[in-house]
């Protein structure tokens, strides 16, 4: 299982597309992109893609372009958008923090990890 957030969002989903074993891969407000001459064929596990729909850093195109990549990829994933909630929408005590989308997001994230372990 593997859990980034931001930045590690992004890692999180590299280490997805390299074929690493695991079950599941959580990306919360990570940068979303596939770079060139990469793709998701390899990937193993579930994909969790937690973003917020006015992230003004990875925009709602991104978002639905990596959907479209993991439909197409054949790869099991849950993609959720959170109203209004905008970049880095879990980091507390940042001006971006958003209770409701962080809260919500944990909730989906502990769920899917027991979904995905078994435990």
């Amino acid at each position: 299982m593997a859990l980034g957030y931001c930045f590690g969002g992004a890692a999180v989903l590299e280490l997805a597309r390299s074929g690493a074993d695991l079950k599941g891969v959580v990306s919360v407000h990570g940068g979303l992109e596939t770079p060139a001459g990469q793709d998701y064929k390899e990937a193993k596990g579930e994909l969790l893609v937690q973003h917020g729909s006015a992230d003004e850093a990875v925009s709602l195109g991104q978002f639905a372009a990596l959907v479209a990549e993991l439909e197409s990829a054949g790869v099991k994933h849950e993609a959720t958008s959170y109203s209004g909630a905008p970049h880095a929408f879990s980091v507390f005590g940042s001006d971006n923090y958003r209770a409701d989308a962080d809260a919500k997001s944990w909730q989906r994230f502990t769920g899917f990890l027991k979904e995905v372990t078994g435990s």
